[in-house]
């Protein structure tokens, strides 16, 4: 269900059950925030027309919840044509799964008859670690052994890169993938006989009351550890080895993973829900309700961008941002780039933020020259126009893929942000903004950015940077254009906590635009620098005076 922008799909999904008879949701045991809102949309529709088929499918899923919330509505099992697999465990937890993943494969590849062997980790560093590691070590082992493939796939490699992992083994070799979840139902690679499962991936939550998201590693659940045992079976009987006791999968792993819309901010789901007329969503039938404090955030945050009047109904504004499919924040952006003439920079911008953080490609071996290149893009006011800038160059090329190679930008993330770029055009004459540009005068794009993001400043402080309304310590992160400057006034798109709180693309502001965009949320006082007053200048009493 998941696409470049959810919510149009749900408008679309939500459309046909009004001129169909059949809606069918697949891979319902994802449960993205999309998908748990699109049950409760559908539940209430099939209430009011019973006519309609409800079609939810999925390979590992929690049939009685499901029957139970669509009204006990009937089971159908459909067998499968899985070949059998046989799962082996550890007799004690594993140390160091990394290390314990590249022995696995080493041994399988050594004593086990053919058959590519497929390798669950969590993240792109887990990944180079794990393949440098294996060629390494085939390299010492040289011609005592058969030749290893060593394959990575995540989502930030190129495509061309990632396609390697579709080509045939050639005779008398083996292939190894080292692969996130995004093997688990993605992709179906053939030839995979042996799965190597350590139990762990990156899952993404939210903290309303920071603001901060944070991608931790945890482990997987049982729905995840079966569905990555079923990927050894797709070709023939396979073996999938799980580098964790069978007490610890009894015990440990959750049954299935926790619903996005309880990890998630909820602000663009709380706008379609208002934008589609449902306005108590106190009460709204979720198949999992998402926490009080996120719903409240939500209403409060769409309120101070003047989507919601203090009643909690649609504004005309609200309206215009329920139209364009992407983050209300963004949206509002899109809005204010009218007042400042600069919508053709404002949609750039926007794009190019929808497609998250895999715009620059950082290869091990190309480190310094990758980082050159980035370098060569960077201008002075932030992020956002660096991000402006690698999209203007890459027009100007022709929208050539040979200009992302050379420097290091990811093609497929430009064209999906050009794809992104062209939806929202056109939605742009639905929304009553006119195409403008600024002509290079970045501060205009600046101050429509701050109309949208105002909510996200930190200024600098004798400590470091602090967020301004709740004073949380934040750091600029390391790829940012500013990393090294300081400036005292800073705007964010979002905070991110991995090994420190950090601010992804950050623009520099002045504090007066805050007052001017954002009056009704910030006061003259707030926006003082505490350290730049000076003590007052009085005389002091002389000795006959004090008596």
């Amino acid at each position: 269900m998941e696409c470049c922008c959810g919510s149009s799909c749900l408008n679309l999904t939500l459309r046909a059950t009004g001129a169909h008879g059949v809606v069918m949701v697949d891979e319902a045991h994802e449960r993205t925030l999309h998908t748990d809102i699109l049950f409760g949309l559908i539940k209430d529709v099939a209430r009011f027309r019973p006519e309609l088929k409800v079609l939810v499918a999925s390979a590992t899923l929690d049939t009685a919840r499901f029957s139970t919330f669509f009204d006990d509505a009937p089971v159908f099992r459909i067998p499968g044509r899985r070949f059998p697999v046989d799962i082996f465990y550890t007799k004690a937890p594993e140390a160091d799964y990394l290390e314990a993943c590249v022995v696995s494969v080493l041994q399988i590849h050594v004593t086990q008859p053919p058959g590519d062997i497929l390798v669950f980790l969590t993240g792109q560093e887990e990944i180079e670690a794990a393949c440098e590691m294996l060629q390494d070590r085939c390299r010492r082992l040289g011609s005592k052994i058969r030749e290893l493939l060593v394959l990575p796939i995540y989502a930030n490699l190129p495509s061309d890169m990632q396609a390697r992992i579709f080509q045939p083994t050639p005779p008398g070799a083996r292939k190894v993938v080292v692969a996130t979840n995004i093997a688990e139902t993605s992709l179906t690679i053939d030839g995979i006989i042996y799965v190597l499962d350590p139990g762990f991936c990156k899952q993404k939550s939210y903290n309303p009351r920071t603001g901060m998201e944070s991608l931790t590693v945890t482990p997987c659940s049982k729905a995840s550890a079966n569905q990555r045992a079923g990927r050894a079976g797709r070709v023939a009987a396979g073996k999938c080895f799980r580098l964790y006791t069978a007490w610890a999968y009894q015990h440990e792993l959750e049954e299935t993973t926790v619903p996005e819309i309880q990890r998630t901010s909820l602000g663009n789901v709380v706008l379609l829900l208002k934008s589609l007329g449902i306005h108590d969503l106190m009460h709204f039938d979720f198949l999992d309700p998402p926490p009080y404090e996120t719903l409240l955030l939500a209403l409060e945050q769409l309120y101070a961008l003047g989507a919601l009047n203090h009643l909690g109904e649609l504004t005309t504004s609200g309206r215009k941002m329920a139209e364009l499919p992407v983050d209300p924040m963004l949206s509002k952006m899109i809005l204010a780039s009218e007042k400042y003439s600069c919508s053709e920079e404002i949609l750039t911008v926007a794009a190019m933020l929808s497609v998250n953080n895999s715009i620059f490609y950082r290869p091990k071996d190309k480190v310094v020259h990758a980082d050159n290149a980035r370098v060569n893009f960077f201008l002075p006011g932030g992020d956002h126009l660096v991000l402006l800038n690698v999209y203007t160059q890459w027009a100007e090329s022709g929208y050539s893929s040979q200009w992302c190679y050379e420097n290091f930008v990811q093609f497929r993330s430009m064209r999906r942000a050009r794809d992104v770029r062209e939806q929202l055009e056109g939605l742009l004459e639905r929304v009553e903004v006119g195409l403008t540009s600024c002509q290079g005068d970045y501060i205009r794009v600046r101050k429509a950015i701050t109309s949208g993001y105002f909510y996200h400043t930190a200024r600098l402080t004798r400590s470091g940077y602090r967020t301004v309304k709740q004073q949380q310590t934040v750091f600029i992160h390391p790829n940012s254009s500013l990393f090294e400057q300081q400036p005292r006034w800073l705007l964010y798109h979002e905070l991110v906590l991995t090994t420190k709180e950090f601010m992804r693309q950050v623009l520099e502001i002045e504090s007066s635009w805050l007052l001017e965009v954002a009056p009704h949320y910030y006061k003259a006082k707030e926006l003082e620098d505490p350290h730049a007053k000076k003590m007052p200048k009085k005389v002091g009493k002389t000795r006959e005076e004090l008596g």
